[in-house]
């Protein structure tokens, strides 16, 4: 029997998989169905606005936490939970059909939320999320928002470390910014917190100053840490899950589903998904940084997840294209400007 830490490390590269999968099965019913987000895909500033829209939510989400509006955050992510569900139901049924699930994933959010409600609407969220991304991101703005994403993580973990903080501050929401990773069936969101605030209680903790599930944001990958401190190491005998940031899924994922879309390359005979070599290679890149990420977090401390999950999609993306045939400048989406 494999030590339950690998056992963790399986369960998300599967979650991992599903979103990727899923954006690309979701990729021709959202082309079709007009759900393209801009007029012109490969428009790179297409990506700088994104990047500036992600810049200014984490600043009002830091602002939210420091001045009590948390619970008006839960339910923002909960609403945007159930919209992207509607989403991606309504590929398979009409779109009057579709409310009843999405309404049911927001419902069951704010009624239930163990862990496995968080993960079904995370892979939800971030399947639809990548999927809807994927079709409005050419190759250029892809690339582009894969780099500028991955050296920010960077810095705002081991530099800034304001993402810790913005960490600190989802731990209590459980809402899908993140994908709980149990080590035993027997695990329970609800009973790890029972017992966060039995512990808060005796070494008088107060609330607002420390986290009790180390739960982080969209793209730093932890274990349960030490409550005392996010950024402290925990033993691999001490955590009961792991948790990583729903982000750390789906930014990769657009790049797969931008290649799968605007990579001329041929499509390989995959049934029920469009896919061809550089978004399959794409996949296999980005997995590959998730298991040496993963390798990393089992050790105990939080890392930066997008500098090697997006690192690794753009190699393998570039690495697919050269092999498919595809020039390396076509590639890059830089055709049009030379």
């Amino acid at each position: 029997m494999f030590p339950r830490e690998y056992r963790g490390v399986a369960f998300v590269v599967g979650l991992f998989l599903v979103v990727q999968l899923g954006s690309l099965a979701l990729v021709p019913e959202f082309a079709e169905s007009g759900y393209q987000a801009v007029e012109n895909p490969d428009n790179p500033t297409n990506s700088i606005l994104y990047i500036l829209a992600i810049i200014v939510m984490t600043g009002l989400m830091l602002a939210a936490f420091r001045y009590d509006l948390d619970q008006g955050i839960r339910l923002l992510i909960v609403g945007v939970s159930a919209w992207l569900s509607w989403y991606v139901f309504s590929a398979v049924v009409s779109p009057t059909a579709a409310a009843v699930p999405a309404i049911a994933v927001g419902v069951g959010l704010l009624v239930y939320p163990e862990w496995y409600v968080i993960d079904t609407a995370g892979v939800l969220m971030g399947a639809g999320a990548a999927g809807l991304f994927g079709i409005s991101f050419g190759l250029l703005p892809a690339l582009i928002l894969l780099a500028f994403l991955a050296v920010y993580d960077a810095i705002s973990v081991y530099g800034t470390e304001h993402m810790l903080s913005l960490a600190e501050g989802v731990m209590d929401l459980n809402i899908p910014v993140v994908l709980v990773i149990p080590l035993s069936l027997s695990y329970s969101l609800f009973d790890a917190e029972d017992a966060d605030d039995a512990d808060a209680t005796v070494d008088g903790i107060t609330d607002g100053e420390t986290g009790n599930d180390g739960v982080n944001d969209d793209d730093v990958a932890t274990d349960e840490p030490d409550r005392d401190d996010i950024a402290d190491p925990t033993d691999i005998e001490d955590r009961d899950a792991f948790f990583i940031g729903l982000g750390d899924a789906v930014i990769p994922a657009v790049l797969v589903a931008s290649a799968a879309t605007f990579s001329p390359a041929a499509s390989l005979a995959v049934p029920l998904i469009g896919i061809n070599l550089p978004a399959l290679l794409a996949m296999v890149g980005s997995l590959a940084g998730l298991v040496v990420l993963m390798s990393w977090v089992i050790k105990g401390r939080p890392h930066a997840g997008l500098p090697l999950l997006n690192g690794g999609a753009i190699g393998g993306y570039l690495i697919g294209s050269v092999v498919a045939g595809v020039p390396l400048i076509e590639a890059l989406g830089l055709a049009a400007y030379l």
